[in-house]
């Protein structure tokens, strides 16, 4: 469910309110504020994306002219107060990169191989016709490369969240086995290309089912739940004091916005619901994951940085393959590294990051490739147009002034 499309053209009939916050040291780093005019343009965008109705969209930049905060719409729909950079929310399928992070620093520890099969960690764990685990290998569950079919492509799952169906089944607790056995009663896409060298054109398809596995696999090899692995590997070095990895909890720590979705529904007479708390089970390692703008950044920042990897598995993480039989998720000419993706925004101007859509959340962040200028925001719903998210990203980075570190 980290990477549901809901129906994105509802109009909710809000009045955008569009505001600058104020900016705030993030973490352990004092930033000082960035000047307003420096993102008037990104701020224009924010405001239009909740003219589109939208009922609030949070963001947040970190660069070298220091930390900028903007915001419009508000954080619940009956008391009106407004969004905040301090709020928490789903952050969907950017818990991908997370879950790619700590695989990397298992495989800098020796804990495993990239290269290791699916078959060796998870013995008799993918059965189905046409699948043949002793060729997926750990690289292929985190390029999307596997072929693996994607549970929540699955009409039967995506049925019991829909409408009316989603408040009788928004506790259910799911198991990675129970979401597994979904995926595996489909074929498989494609077969995995076996012998290439990383990074060799071949089929491409993103499927939550490959990180569902690759948290199976982080706890078969730590011991550990794959919270406390993140936890440990991640969130605790960072101090991402506002990041969390619920496991079973449904509700969001305070303070957060309201999380609304249509859940499929679609027109204008469409019910917007509120969806704020369900099990988060239903996405595991591939989008269960809550933090804020600040800590979303701070991660991103460090990763590109090259300080939370060693250069070998800093190499992997951006060896990437060529995007193909893509679901809505970018442009034709990105790639997609282990659990993070290039995207073209135009000529000249790209930028690494991850979307992610779970109901009530759309979250997007990007950073320039050497993570000294990064973006990440929120918006408390999953419908509305993408290209206005991507309005923002290339307002942030394609401007080609001295904010730009591409």
């Amino acid at each position: 469910m980290s990477d549901l499309r809901l129906p994105r053209h509802l109009l909710v009939g809000l009045i955008a309110v569009g505001t600058l916050a104020a900016a705030t040291a993030t973490n352990a780093d004092s930033l000082h504020r960035a000047p307003p005019r420096l993102h008037a343009k990104t701020q224009a965008v924010l405001n239009e994306i909740v003219a589109q109705g939208t009922p609030g969209v949070v963001a947040q930049v970190r660069g070298a002219h220091g930390v900028w905060n903007g915001r419009a719409g508000v954080g619940d729909l009956a008391v009106r107060h407004p969004r905040s950079t301090h709020e928490k929310f789903r952050i969907a399928s950017v818990t991908k990169t997370f879950t790619a992070t700590v695989l990397l620093k298992l495989e800098a520890a020796r804990r495993l191989s990239l290269d290791d099969s699916v078959e060796k960690w998870l013995p008799g764990v993918v059965r189905g016709k046409g699948y043949r685990p002793e060729n997926i290998t750990v690289r292929h569950l985190l390029n999307h490369t596997s072929g693996i079919f994607d549970y929540n492509m699955d009409e039967g799952f995506r049925a019991k969240y829909a409408g009316d169906e989603f408040d009788r089944n928004r506790h259910t607790k799911w198991s990675p086995s129970q979401l597994l056995a979904i995926a595996l009663a489909h074929p498989p896409n494609f077969q995995p290309e076996q012998g290439s060298r990383p990074g060799k054109p071949g089929e491409w398809d993103y499927s939550d089912t490959n990180y569902i596995l690759a948290g199976m696999i982080i706890e078969k090899v730590t011991g550990d739940t794959y919270k406390e692995a993140v936890e440990r590997l991640v969130i605790q070095p960072l101090a991402l004091h506002g990041t969390s990895v619920p496991g079973a909890s449904p509700t969001l720590p305070s303070p957060h916005a309201t999380h609304y979705s249509t859940l499929f529904e679609e027109g204008r007479h469409a019910k917007v619901r509120d969806v704020t708390e369900f099990s988060p089970t239903v996405a595991f390692s591939a989008g269960q994951m809550i933090s804020t703008v600040g800590d979303v950044n701070i991660f991103v920042s460090k990763l590109l940085g090259g300080e939370l990897l060693p250069d070998a598995q800093q190499r992997e993480l951006l060896d990437a393959v060529p995007v193909d039989g893509d679901k809505g998720h970018g442009g034709p000419e990105d790639v997609y590294g282990l659990g993070i993706r290039q995207f073209k925004l135009k000529a000249g101007c790209r930028v690494w990051g991850h979307g992610g859509m779970i109901p009530g959340s759309g979250t997007r962040t990007v950073a320039s490739a050497d993570g000294r200028h990064v973006l990440t925001m929120n918006r408390n719903s999953d419908w509305g147009e993408q290209k206005l998210e991507d309005a923002a990203v290339k307002a942030e980075f394609c401007a080609g002034d001295s904010r730009r570190h591409a």
